[in-house]
């Protein structure tokens, strides 16, 4: 019959897998989010599964009334939001001149810039330069080393080469300048590519613990997940001061502060997943 939904093993199997994935995907987000919402009794006796048992916001409470929360929360923000615009500002204007032909000595430049994808010096020497430009316990020990991400600045350079020459070479004509041209015409026109792989530098700096906890030594200054993992790993020393265990389970803490980090990853992806394939598959005109 026509329009008869055929299914072939292929097809099965791939539904199944996707499933499988899909189930081990969001059953941890579908747990840690019940235990964030049940009461102490049912935490501690391990009756919670998938759905909240005594629904209960004493955790989100805690957590959102104690000061050493908000404060990352806030940090966290504050280095994500920074660290996202200048991964913005720097991949867009390298990447232009990686993309023009006529630039000397184009093919070394990005020989020696794709080597540090495979070549990295190691955590001891990144921490003496830092220390010797003191940097450490500031913001730019978190964002200046990790300005441009080889990846996203070939995924960049990709994008600015499929755009039509025709626009630059007209720019150039009228007289503009190479700046100009950048930051008037290239950059709009990127805005597809640039939210794809801002979407990997803001997830990338809202996860990262393993550098702010070695360049950041004061703790008012430590992120979200600094905190976190310290609550998780060191449960009973990081969290005494931090809620009572015989009112409130530290289980549950612990996952409403997990929830709490979620959320803008979470109400931010739906709006940029449509730009991963089209950010790097379109140029600047059609047909």
């Amino acid at each position: 019959m026509v329009g008869q939904r055929k299914w072939s093993p292929f097809g099965i199997l791939n539904g199944l897998v996707l499933i499988a994935v899909a189930v081990a995907t969001l059953y941890p987000i579908l747990y840690i989010t019940a235990v964030s919402l049940s009461d102490t009794a049912s935490v501690t006796q391990g009756k919670v599964f998938l759905w909240p048992k005594g629904f209960n916001l004493s955790a989100y409470a805690q957590v959102l009334t104690d000061n050493k929360i908000p404060r990352a929360y806030l940090n966290t923000i504050y280095y994500t939001s920074l660290g996202t615009f200048l991964n913005l500002l720097f991949t867009a204007i390298a990447a232009y001149p990686l993309s023009q032909p006529q630039f000397f000595g184009r093919k070394w430049w990005m020989l020696a810039i794709v080597v540090t994808m495979f070549l990295q010096p190691g955590i001891i020497p990144n921490f003496l330069i830092v220390q010797k430009l003191g940097l450490l316990d500031t913001v730019w020990a978190l964002v200046l080393p990790n300005a441009i991400w080889t990846f996203e600045l070939i995924i960049l350079k990709s994008f600015y080469e499929s755009m039509s020459k025709a626009i630059r070479e007209a720019a150039l004509i009228d007289g503009a300048s190479e700046y100009r041209i950048l930051f008037n015409i290239v950059i709009p026109l990127a805005k597809p590519a640039l939210a794809s792989i801002g979407l990997f530098y803001f997830v990338g700096h809202w996860n990262s613990f393993f550098i702010p906890m070695i360049y950041l030594n004061d703790q008012t200054m430590h992120p979200l997940q600094v905190v976190l993992r310290g609550m998780l790993i060191f449960s009973e020393g990081n969290t005494a001061s931090l809620v009572d265990a015989a009112a409130l389970a530290p289980q549950a803490l612990k996952n409403a502060t997990i929830v709490l980090s979620m959320i803008p990853v979470l109400l931010i992806y739906p709006f940029a997943q449509k730009y991963f394939a089209k950010g790097v598959t379109l140029g600047s005109e059609k047909g």
